[in-house]
């Protein structure tokens, strides 16, 4: 256990953790194939992308408050 007054000193949680594309894949229920043909297609034909992604060089990230947004308007009732 970390006594209280050193807490201060660590650093915050990250607040919106981020996944690789096959994490991304797994946890809304998709092939990771499906993920990267939906990024190239936003990327061309200005085809609307589902799902937003964060891309630093050949990295691509997706957020999970973007992932659960997806679902969200995903869901039926």
């Amino acid at each position: 256990m970390i006594p209280a007054d050193l807490l201060r000193y660590l650093p915050p949680p990250p607040p919106d953790p981020l996944y690789k594309r096959a994490e991304a894949a797994e946890y809304v229920g998709l092939k990771p194939h499906t993920l990267a043909v939906w990024a190239s297609n936003a990327n061309t034909s200005g085809g609307a992308q589902p799902i937003p992604f964060l891309k630093r060089g050949r990295s691509v990230r997706y957020r999970k408050s973007d992932l659960d947004a997806y679902l969200a308007k995903c869901r039926v009732e």
